[in-house]
């Protein structure tokens, strides 16, 4: 076993995260874990949270490629630059109380703030607008604009897109969140940095025909669904800026 800096086990000891904890001890015994691990022995269906709970817990972690047991790439985690440390980050994230999502509940009306489907209220999950590997818990006053609601899919959709962003890598500047899709979807100039423009759309009970029928024809002439949406899209932008 490597000899760690004392002050660094000071801090593993302070974390009170189970998740975080289990997956700081796996790499005290064996260097480092993989995403196979996590899922076939810890049983996390979505690693990277598991990782992001260390990282959120003061720890730095970085990512490295290895090979799974059957020989296919996989992501691992291993300790960082310990002179990394972040004191102010032991106890983690500060938990929310019920009235704080109730009020998020009332103000987003049930609907998840990136594809806008209305789920009930247990299976949204509440999301700091700026990561908190970024920001950190600065929100002291706990304002519900610097939160919002996503359902599940949608935050792990959140997670991988802002761990391979630039800025959640090196600078973590909260002002370039700030203009990102995952964290003002209403006003956003950018997507994980990228000059981009997302739009989710779903289709609900009458609706569905005319989903069934894009898609019946995007097949028949061999073109991507999303292709033939904005192909439509952009046809219907050339007629009404003619009459313009």
């Amino acid at each position: 076993m490597l000899k760690y800096p004392k002050e660094f086990l000071e801090q593993i000891a302070s974390i009170t995260n189970k998740r975080a904890k289990i997956v700081i001890e796996h790499i005290i015994k064996h260097g480092f874990i993989t995403t196979e691990d996590l899922e076939t022995i810890y049983g996390y269906s979505h690693p990277p949270r598991a990782a992001r709970d260390v990282r959120e817990s003061g720890i730095p972690l970085e990512t490295f490629k290895t090979k799974s047991k059957a020989g296919k790439s996989i992501a691992a985690y291993r300790f960082g630059d310990l002179n990394q440390l972040q004191k102010s980050r032991v106890e983690g994230r500060v938990a929310f109380s019920k009235e704080f999502k109730k009020q998020l509940c009332e103000r987003f009306d049930g609907h998840c703030s990136i594809c806008n489907a209305i789920f009930e209220d247990r299976y949204l999950q509440i999301d700091h607008r700026i990561p908190y590997q970024i920001g950190g818990d600065v929100y002291s006053e706990r304002k519900i604009s610097d939160f919002m609601l996503l359902c599940s899919s949608c935050n792990r959709a959140k997670s991988w897109s802002c761990e391979h962003c630039d800025n959640w890598r090196e600078d973590k500047d909260f002002k370039i969140c700030l203009s990102c899709y995952w964290g003002v979807p209403e006003n956003y100039i950018h997507i994980a940095g990228k000059e981009m423009r997302r739009m989710d759309l779903q289709w609900s009970g009458e609706e569905v025909k005319y989903y069934d029928a894009i898609k019946l024809i995007a097949e028949r002439n061999d073109i991507e669904l999303p292709e033939f949406v904005k192909d439509i899209i952009a046809e219907r932008t050339k007629i009404e800026k003619s009459r313009i």
